[in-house]
């Protein structure tokens, strides 16, 4: 690469960094070999506004490796006194032909799923966030020990604020 495409690729880095004002905290952890379903992704998440509204979303990246159209999750928002607030979500994650949604240009592609609108965090430190999936085949109890396709699993927090 040469000099001025160096320049380029860094002036592109930093404008996508410095546009995203609203970030508050994201945070991605790889899952290479399949999402075990016993091995929640947890996120600790420190500094935050206890007088401010935050929106919260589940980032997962996926690749055509995923067999389902949808995607369950239990997301456990785990606070410093011990309460723990448990929620049960589903996404839909592929089209009715198997295209996967979400953005990207190569064969993994990003989705952005909203978790809670304008929520207030008791704490301002200590705070946990657990999130692991419960998907299974039809017609049988137990869930897939494995959950091929995803790629990474992340938590991202954006101010409400302009």
């Amino acid at each position: 690469m040469n000099l001025k495409h160096s320049f380029l690729f860094i002036f592109l880095i930093i404008l996508a960094v410095s546009c995203d004002k609203k970030r508050v905290f994201d945070d991605y952890q790889s899952v290479n070999s399949g999402w075990k379903k016993n091995s929640p992704a947890t996120f600790l998440i420190e500094k935050l506004d206890p007088k401010k509204d935050y929106n919260l979303f589940v980032n997962i990246r996926a690749n055509d490796d995923y067999k389902y159209n949808n995607l369950f999750l239990i997301v456990s928002l785990e606070q410093p006194d011990g309460l723990t607030k448990t929620d049960t979500l589903e996404y839909q994650m592929a089209q009715d032909d198997g295209t996967m949604l979400g953005d990207g240009f190569s064969d993994i592609k990003e989705s952005k799923l909203v978790y809670k609108e304008r929520f207030k965090f008791k704490y301002p430190e200590n705070n946990k966030v657990r999130i692991r999936h419960a998907i299974r085949q039809s017609g049988k109890v137990s869930g897939d020990e494995i959950l091929e396709g995803i790629t990474d699993i992340g938590f991202r927090i954006e101010s409400t604020e302009k």
